[in-house]
């Protein structure tokens, strides 16, 4: 039996099945992951966001898996902001020297979000 469009629309709404990135990507959400619903997301995407992704109305965390520029794990995450004030710094610092053509910013929660090397006009 399908669902009254209103049902579905109110499904889509609380677990969407892609998450709108600050860098314009629209990436898709695990909902079949181990610990839970996960998004595996380059770092430098996240830029500029200062809470963290969730799905249910917010009650549901999402597990960031944080991958660098070539699309390996650095770091997993239920806290984005925590992140970006702790552990970042340490972070950046080795992903400068082995990806010194792309961005890294002291600032995260101010710094524009990309999905290129280097944001355009740097």
């Amino acid at each position: 039996m399908a669902l009254p469009w209103s049902q579905r629309q109110g499904i889509d709404r609380l677990l969407p099945s892609h998450f709108a990135a600050p860098s314009g990507s629209h990436l898709p959400i695990d909902y079949a992951a181990e610990n839970g619903p996960a998004l595996e997301v380059r770092v430098q995407e996240l830029f500029g966001l200062d809470r963290h992704p969730s799905v249910a109305g917010g009650k549901v965390p999402l597990l960031l898996i944080l991958l660098s520029p070539a699309h390996r794990p650095i770091q997993t995450t239920r806290d984005l902001p925590g992140f970006w004030r702790g552990s970042w710094k340490d972070v950046a610092k080795d992903l400068k020297g082995r990806y010194p053509r792309h961005f890294w910013p002291d600032d995260p929660i101010t710094a524009a979000a990309t999905a290129r090397a280097k944001p355009r006009g740097t």
